[in-house]
């Protein structure tokens, strides 16, 4: 009979674990962490930053440097973790920049990041990574 209460204790103790773990929640499937992500390049013995890219639900704003993020955008993230974006990202897309591919390296509230691959106009690549702050 003291075994009874003891049970109940201990599944409450297993419940109570396994909320405080789905309070910590990771992003849902299809999103990236929500947050402000810093974009940077190794280039020349130092870290070069390239902006920030905010990340809210299924859109992103950025990469930005200075003042106000620009208009939102929609991306996709697929379940290989390869982020698809559906709008322009700044120097990344532009004067004839294109981008190879975005491969998300972590997924969680507490950590996120990816790398861009960039395709540069003159046929070399170039990889940057962003990481949530």
């Amino acid at each position: 009979m003291t075994m009874f209460p003891r049970a109940l204790g201990l599944a409450g103790l297993i419940l109570s674990a396994s909320m405080a773990q789905q309070a910590s929640a990771e992003p849902e499937p299809g999103r990236l962490a929500e947050g402000t992500y810093h974009c940077e390049v190794y280039s020349l013995g130092v870290f070069i930053h390239l902006g920030d890219i905010v990340i809210e639900a299924d859109t992103y704003r950025g990469p930005y440097r200075f003042g106000p993020p620009p208009p939102a955008h929609k991306y996709e993230l697929s379940p290989e973790g390869e982020i698809t974006w559906h709008g322009p990202l700044g120097g990344f897309t532009t004067g004839g920049n294109s981008i190879d591919i975005t491969q998300v390296t972590a997924n969680s509230e507490q950590a996120g990041s990816f790398d861009i691959i960039m395709r540069e106009v003159s046929g070399n690549y170039s990889a940057t990574t962003c990481d949530k702050q």
